[in-house]
């Protein structure tokens, strides 16, 4: 059955080149979702009180953020990615060995949301240029979130 075509004002080239970096983002988000959970599991030591209800409420709002990344690829009328295997294979975040220290954690989660940002950053040029407002809209979204939560996390460091 042909489904009705999407007549949004953006063409098919570029809605597919827009869900190909949204593609990448939610990899990069699902990814440091199950980062942060897994270090939230895993904290020990004299910071384990802050920092394992830090590491949730990261984690809630990135379960979140992945839901309205995937809803954007959808609307674009493409296929979201939803599997390990392919987000293993598009985002730019490396996992986890082990369990790091608490303060090890803290410095892969912001490399983490650094690399999230820059992702992000990556597709808004080619939604600006095809006038896709609602992507760069929720592109900047995530950079301010992404960009607070490293800076909250970098200050844990000092």
């Amino acid at each position: 059955m042909q489904t009705q075509p999407i007549n949004i004002g953006i063409s098919e080239q570029d809605r597919q080149h827009i869900a190909e970096g949204l593609s990448r983002l939610l990899a990069d988000t699902y990814t440091l979702y199950l980062k942060t959970h897994n270090f939230h599991w895993n904290v020990t030591g004299p910071m384990f009180q802050t920092l394992h209800l830090m590491f949730e409420e990261q984690y809630n709002e990135l379960a979140l953020a992945v839901d309205a990344v995937a809803e954007r690829i959808r609307t674009l009328g493409f296929p979201a990615p939803g599997t390990y295997k392919e987000y293993s294979q598009l985002t730019s975040i490396q996992e986890a060995n082990g369990v790091p220290t608490a303060e090890d954690m803290i410095k892969e989660l912001v490399a983490g949301q650094e690399a999230v940002v820059r992702t992000a950053r990556s597709v808004f040029p080619i939604a600006d240029e095809a006038h896709d407002e609602p992507t760069a809209d929720l592109l900047t979204q995530r950079m301010q979130i992404h960009e607070k939560t490293a800076w909250m996390l970098r200050s844990l460091l000092k």
